[in-house]
């Protein structure tokens, strides 16, 4: 157990006070912003959903052509040393896969691999009680499926969401709508289906647990959804690892349904909280 306050982190092959933890300037990550993350909530010193995580970071490195530099088992043997460690009842642990320390600046290296892990909060009730408003932007990232450290355009626009009295912002192409910076989006319509782009979106884990779950009571579907269906929704909420469900109340100028969070976005936070207590308590 971490004494006091101290965090550790992991950083190339070795775990270090996360105030000694650094990397070269060489870095392509720093270079050139070459480099893939993913990041799973730690409960009671458990890591939650961690094989789907894995799963996800070892296919985000395939893509971008960055071996992992641990096998899987040695992955996991940093992941649980890193957490008892530290000690966190409640955190978030992040994996960063970087492109390495390339002597031009632009080819790829040795991969350089970082495991941090910080204190979490989750959404309060009243946020949940308030809803979420989102302005959208036309915007597509260049491998929507890859877990990349580039978030540029997230970034960049946080100044007009909060100029426009928004929470976050939702992204279109050509009214197709897609995702958000960090979250994945889901309507449910008139008839009561649950729906969620198939693609160009990253495919979250949360996503994927939810419409599992939704599926057990709902018709679910992934598919098209335009900017035209989130007008008509009768209700819509995003997923995320740090958000869990949150239920989003308007899109730009349009309320959605009633303009309060709704029934089915309710009952699925709830399930989707058992589901995570349940692996942390099971029977």
């Amino acid at each position: 157990m971490s004494s006091g306050n101290r965090l550790y982190a992991f950083v190339r092959h070795e775990i270090v006070p996360l105030d000694q933890a650094f990397l070269h300037i060489s870095d392509l990550a720093i270079q050139r912003g070459y480099g893939v993350f993913d990041y799973f909530k730690v409960m009671g010193g458990k890591p939650l959903f961690l094989e789907d995580y894995l799963a996800r970071f070892g296919a985000s490195a395939r893509l971008m052509n960055l071996p992992v530099p641990l096998s899987d088992v040695e992955l996991r043997e940093a992941i649980y040393k890193l957490t008892d460690l530290n000690g966190l009842q409640m955190s978030g642990m992040k994996m960063i896969l970087t492109g390495g320390y390339s002597e031009s600046g632009y080819d790829i290296a040795a991969p350089n691999l970082l495991i941090t892990q910080q204190p979490l909060s989750l959404p309060g009730q009243a946020l949940r009680e308030r809803g979420l408003r989102l302005i959208t932007h036309e915007y597509m990232r260049e491998m929507p499926f890859v877990k990349t450290i580039n978030y540029t355009m997230g970034i960049r626009l946080l100044n007009k969401i909060k100029e426009q009295g928004a929470d976050d912002v939702l992204y279109h192409r050509g009214g197709v709508v897609t995702e958000l910076p960090r979250c994945n989006f889901f309507i449910v319509r008139q008839d009561g289906t649950v729906v969620t782009p198939a693609e160009n979106v990253l495919f979250g884990i949360t996503r994927k647990h939810v419409l599992e779950l939704a599926g057990r009571r709902y018709s679910t579907e992934e598919g098209t959804l335009t900017l035209d269906d989130v007008k008509e929704a009768k209700e819509a909420f995003l997923t995320s690892t740090t958000k869990q469900i949150l239920p989003v109340v308007q899109v730009g100028d349009v309320k959605i349904g009633n303009g309060k969070p709704g029934a089915v976005t309710h009952l699925l936070f709830q399930e989707l909280v058992q589901l995570e207590e349940s692996l942390l308590f099971p029977v």
